[in-house]
Protein backbone atom coordinates (compact mmCIF):
# COMPACT_ATOMS: atom_id res chain seq x y z
CA UNK A 1 0.00 0.00 0.00
CA UNK A 2 1.20 3.65 -1.02
CA UNK A 3 0.07 6.26 1.82
CA UNK A 4 0.35 10.27 0.19
CA UNK A 5 0.38 12.93 2.27
CA UNK A 6 -1.73 15.95 1.25
CA UNK A 7 -1.14 19.13 4.25
CA UNK A 8 -4.04 21.15 4.25
CA UNK A 9 -2.77 25.00 4.10
CA UNK A 10 -4.37 25.70 7.67
CA UNK A 11 -1.15 26.03 10.00
CA UNK A 12 -1.50 27.54 13.34
CA UNK A 13 -0.96 27.04 17.05
CA UNK A 14 -3.65 24.12 17.18
CA UNK A 15 -3.22 22.75 13.96
CA UNK A 16 0.89 23.17 13.36
CA UNK A 17 1.94 23.19 9.80
CA UNK A 18 -1.71 22.01 8.92
CA UNK A 19 -4.10 19.14 8.74
CA UNK A 20 -2.49 15.64 7.17
CA UNK A 21 -4.90 14.50 5.02
CA UNK A 22 -4.11 10.98 3.71
CA UNK A 23 -4.94 9.38 0.62
CA UNK A 24 -4.03 5.12 0.83
CA UNK A 25 -4.22 3.39 -2.22
CA UNK A 26 -2.50 0.12 -3.78
CA UNK A 27 -2.48 1.68 -6.94
CA UNK A 28 -5.87 1.41 -8.11
CA UNK A 29 -8.12 1.36 -4.73
CA UNK A 30 -8.13 4.37 -2.56
CA UNK A 31 -9.24 6.18 0.79
CA UNK A 32 -9.11 9.03 2.20
CA UNK A 33 -8.64 9.82 5.86
CA UNK A 34 -9.20 13.00 7.43
CA UNK A 35 -9.92 15.34 4.32
CA UNK A 36 -9.75 18.59 6.60
CA UNK A 37 -11.52 22.12 6.23
CA UNK A 38 -13.44 23.36 3.46
CA UNK A 39 -10.30 25.34 1.55
CA UNK A 40 -10.92 25.04 -2.48
CA UNK A 41 -6.98 24.70 -3.15
CA UNK A 42 -7.07 21.41 -0.84
CA UNK A 43 -10.05 19.81 -2.37
CA UNK A 44 -8.32 20.11 -5.36
CA UNK A 45 -4.85 18.75 -3.97
CA UNK A 46 -7.06 16.01 -2.44
CA UNK A 47 -8.12 15.28 -6.01
CA UNK A 48 -4.95 15.23 -7.80
CA UNK A 49 -3.57 12.71 -5.32
CA UNK A 50 -6.69 10.88 -5.97
CA UNK A 51 -5.75 11.12 -10.03
CA UNK A 52 -5.84 7.60 -11.57
CA UNK A 53 -7.70 5.80 -8.59
CA UNK A 54 -10.81 4.25 -8.12
CA UNK A 55 -12.12 6.41 -4.21
CA UNK A 56 -14.10 4.41 -1.89
CA UNK A 57 -14.37 5.76 1.10
CA UNK A 58 -13.82 8.77 2.58
CA UNK A 59 -12.98 8.65 6.68
CA UNK A 60 -13.05 10.88 9.31
CA UNK A 61 -10.74 10.34 12.78
CA UNK A 62 -13.07 12.89 14.64
CA UNK A 63 -15.61 15.61 14.49
CA UNK A 64 -13.14 18.53 14.87
CA UNK A 65 -12.97 21.53 12.34
CA UNK A 66 -9.86 20.90 11.19
CA UNK A 67 -10.40 17.56 10.12
CA UNK A 68 -13.61 16.87 9.44
CA UNK A 69 -15.70 19.68 7.45
CA UNK A 70 -15.14 18.35 3.62
CA UNK A 71 -15.69 14.88 4.16
CA UNK A 72 -19.50 15.18 3.14
CA UNK A 73 -18.91 17.43 0.37
CA UNK A 74 -15.78 15.44 -0.80
CA UNK A 75 -17.58 12.00 -0.50
CA UNK A 76 -20.69 13.17 -2.59
CA UNK A 77 -18.42 14.42 -5.64
CA UNK A 78 -16.46 11.20 -5.39
CA UNK A 79 -20.09 8.96 -4.73
CA UNK A 80 -18.61 6.99 -1.94
CA UNK A 81 -19.93 6.88 1.50
CA UNK A 82 -17.81 8.74 4.58
CA UNK A 83 -17.33 6.95 7.65
CA UNK A 84 -17.06 8.10 11.34
CA UNK A 85 -17.83 6.83 14.92
CA UNK A 86 -20.26 9.49 15.48
CA UNK A 87 -22.26 12.76 13.68
CA UNK A 88 -20.65 16.30 14.37
CA UNK A 89 -21.53 19.99 13.84
CA UNK A 90 -19.37 20.14 10.47
CA UNK A 91 -19.71 16.35 9.70
CA UNK A 92 -22.66 13.67 9.01
CA UNK A 93 -20.88 10.03 8.01
CA UNK A 94 -23.47 8.25 5.69
CA UNK A 95 -21.83 5.22 8.24
CA UNK A 96 -20.99 5.04 11.37
CA UNK A 97 -18.34 2.75 12.50
CA UNK A 98 -17.98 1.20 15.95
CA UNK A 99 -14.57 0.28 17.46
CA UNK A 100 -12.76 -2.93 15.58
CA UNK A 101 -14.80 -2.57 12.32
CA UNK A 102 -12.64 -2.93 9.31
CA UNK A 103 -13.08 -1.04 5.95
CA UNK A 104 -11.19 -2.84 2.77
CA UNK A 105 -8.82 -0.99 0.82
CA UNK A 106 -8.19 -3.02 -1.84
CA UNK A 107 -6.89 -6.34 -0.66
CA UNK A 108 -6.05 -4.79 2.80
CA UNK A 109 -8.32 -3.11 5.48
CA UNK A 110 -8.21 0.01 8.37
CA UNK A 111 -9.21 -1.25 11.37
CA UNK A 112 -11.37 1.53 13.33
CA UNK A 113 -9.63 1.75 17.01
CA UNK A 114 -12.05 3.78 19.53
CA UNK A 115 -9.38 6.06 20.56
CA UNK A 116 -11.34 8.35 23.39
CA UNK A 117 -9.85 11.15 25.02
CA UNK A 118 -8.96 14.42 22.85
CA UNK A 119 -12.81 13.92 22.19
CA UNK A 120 -15.21 11.27 23.24
CA UNK A 121 -15.63 9.93 19.21
CA UNK A 122 -11.79 10.14 18.24
CA UNK A 123 -10.57 6.82 15.79
CA UNK A 124 -7.61 5.93 15.29
CA UNK A 125 -7.32 3.45 12.07
CA UNK A 126 -4.59 0.88 12.21
CA UNK A 127 -3.29 -0.73 8.78
CA UNK A 128 -0.62 -3.48 8.90
CA UNK A 129 2.27 -1.48 11.26
CA UNK A 130 0.70 1.91 10.26
CA UNK A 131 -1.47 3.46 12.42
CA UNK A 132 -2.90 6.76 11.68
CA UNK A 133 -3.36 8.72 14.69
CA UNK A 134 -5.66 12.07 13.88
CA UNK A 135 -5.26 14.14 16.90
CA UNK A 136 -4.76 11.03 19.69
CA UNK A 137 -0.96 11.56 19.07
CA UNK A 138 0.88 14.32 16.64
CA UNK A 139 3.94 14.99 15.43
CA UNK A 140 6.21 17.52 17.45
CA UNK A 141 2.91 18.46 20.09
CA UNK A 142 1.27 16.67 23.04
CA UNK A 143 -2.14 16.50 22.63
CA UNK A 144 -5.16 19.03 24.00
CA UNK A 145 -7.99 16.12 25.69
CA UNK A 146 -11.14 16.55 26.73
CA UNK A 147 -11.11 13.22 29.31
CA UNK A 148 -7.76 12.50 30.89
CA UNK A 149 -8.84 9.29 32.39
CA UNK A 150 -10.14 7.79 29.21
CA UNK A 151 -6.84 9.54 26.92
CA UNK A 152 -4.67 7.48 29.26
CA UNK A 153 -7.06 4.08 28.81
CA UNK A 154 -6.34 5.19 25.15
CA UNK A 155 -2.87 5.17 25.08
CA UNK A 156 -2.33 2.35 26.54
CA UNK A 157 -4.98 0.72 24.43
CA UNK A 158 -2.60 2.29 21.39
CA UNK A 159 0.76 0.81 22.90
CA UNK A 160 -0.98 -2.75 22.77
CA UNK A 161 -1.43 -2.55 18.69
CA UNK A 162 1.82 -3.03 18.24
CA UNK A 163 2.40 -1.03 15.22
CA UNK A 164 5.41 0.39 14.06
CA UNK A 165 5.35 3.94 12.28
CA UNK A 166 2.57 6.26 12.95
CA UNK A 167 0.58 8.83 10.73
CA UNK A 168 -0.41 11.72 12.48
CA UNK A 169 -2.67 14.14 11.79
CA UNK A 170 -0.91 17.06 12.40
CA UNK A 171 3.40 16.85 11.96
CA UNK A 172 5.66 14.37 10.30
CA UNK A 173 5.25 10.74 9.87
CA UNK A 174 6.52 9.39 13.43
CA UNK A 175 9.00 5.95 12.46
CA UNK A 176 9.35 4.52 16.07
CA UNK A 177 5.49 4.13 17.08
CA UNK A 178 6.47 2.50 20.41
CA UNK A 179 8.70 5.08 21.72
CA UNK A 180 6.46 7.89 20.87
CA UNK A 181 3.50 6.44 22.74
CA UNK A 182 5.44 5.63 25.57
CA UNK A 183 6.67 9.20 25.98
CA UNK A 184 3.27 10.51 25.54
CA UNK A 185 2.19 8.31 28.45
CA UNK A 186 5.09 9.39 30.29
CA UNK A 187 4.28 12.68 29.64
CA UNK A 188 0.36 13.11 31.04
CA UNK A 189 2.20 11.19 34.16
CA UNK A 190 4.80 13.92 34.28
CA UNK A 191 2.22 16.32 34.07
CA UNK A 192 0.44 15.14 36.75
CA UNK A 193 3.38 15.09 38.88
CA UNK A 194 3.62 18.94 37.85
CA UNK A 195 0.11 19.78 39.40
CA UNK A 196 0.25 17.69 41.99
CA UNK A 197 3.67 19.33 43.37
CA UNK A 198 1.92 22.85 42.30
CA UNK A 199 -0.65 22.75 45.05
CA UNK A 200 1.99 20.84 47.49
CA UNK A 201 4.00 23.93 47.05
CA UNK A 202 0.69 26.56 47.68
CA UNK A 203 -1.11 26.60 44.63
CA UNK A 204 -4.90 26.49 45.58
CA UNK A 205 -7.10 27.28 42.30
CA UNK A 206 -6.75 26.34 39.06
CA UNK A 207 -5.56 29.75 38.03
CA UNK A 208 -2.31 29.59 40.26
CA UNK A 209 -2.16 25.83 39.37
CA UNK A 210 -1.52 27.10 35.61
CA UNK A 211 0.28 29.57 36.05
CA UNK A 212 3.20 27.26 37.73
CA UNK A 213 2.80 24.26 35.98
CA UNK A 214 2.48 26.48 32.21
CA UNK A 215 5.20 29.50 33.46
CA UNK A 216 6.33 31.03 30.39
CA UNK A 217 4.03 29.67 28.12
CA UNK A 218 2.94 31.50 24.85
CA UNK A 219 0.33 34.16 26.65
CA UNK A 220 -2.01 32.63 23.47
CA UNK A 221 -1.87 29.26 25.04
CA UNK A 222 -3.02 29.95 28.17
CA UNK A 223 -6.75 29.50 27.73
CA UNK A 224 -6.34 25.89 26.67
CA UNK A 225 -3.74 25.39 28.92
CA UNK A 226 -6.09 26.77 31.86
CA UNK A 227 -8.38 24.13 30.19
CA UNK A 228 -6.09 21.43 30.43
CA UNK A 229 -5.39 22.01 34.28
CA UNK A 230 -9.16 21.53 34.56
CA UNK A 231 -9.40 18.38 32.60
CA UNK A 232 -6.59 16.81 34.46
CA UNK A 233 -7.51 17.96 37.94
CA UNK A 234 -11.41 16.05 37.48
CA UNK A 235 -8.86 12.98 36.84
CA UNK A 236 -6.35 13.47 39.84
CA UNK A 237 -9.61 14.30 42.30
CA UNK A 238 -11.65 11.55 41.05
CA UNK A 239 -8.81 9.02 41.87
CA UNK A 240 -8.33 10.93 45.57
CA UNK A 241 -4.83 11.99 44.69
CA UNK A 242 -6.28 15.52 45.19
CA UNK A 243 -9.55 16.79 46.47
CA UNK A 244 -11.26 20.16 46.74
CA UNK A 245 -12.06 22.17 50.33
CA UNK A 246 -15.00 24.18 50.52
CA UNK A 247 -14.92 26.97 53.16
CA UNK A 248 -17.58 28.58 51.33
CA UNK A 249 -19.17 28.98 48.33
CA UNK A 250 -16.80 31.32 46.69
CA UNK A 251 -14.23 30.06 48.23
CA UNK A 252 -13.20 26.19 46.94
CA UNK A 253 -9.34 25.03 46.96
CA UNK A 254 -7.77 22.38 45.39
CA UNK A 255 -5.69 20.46 48.37
CA UNK A 256 -3.63 17.27 48.80
CA UNK A 257 -6.13 15.00 50.58
CA UNK A 258 -5.38 14.32 54.19
CA UNK A 259 -3.05 17.83 53.91
CA UNK A 260 0.03 15.19 53.32
CA UNK A 261 1.69 14.62 49.91
CA UNK A 262 0.87 12.17 47.30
Amino acid sequence: MEILRVLAPNPGPYTGPGTNTYVVHDGVNAAVIDPGPIIASHDDAINAALDGLVPGAVIVTHNHPDHAPLANPLAERLEVPSYAFAAGPDFTPDVKLSDGEELAVGSSSLTAVHTPGHTWDHLCFLMGVELFTGDHIMGGSSVIIEDAAAYFDSLNRVAALGAETIRPGHGDVIEDAATAVANYIEHRKDRERQIIAAVTNGAATPREITEAVYRGIDPALIPAAAAQVDVQLRKLISENRLSLSRSSANDVRVVIPGGGTE
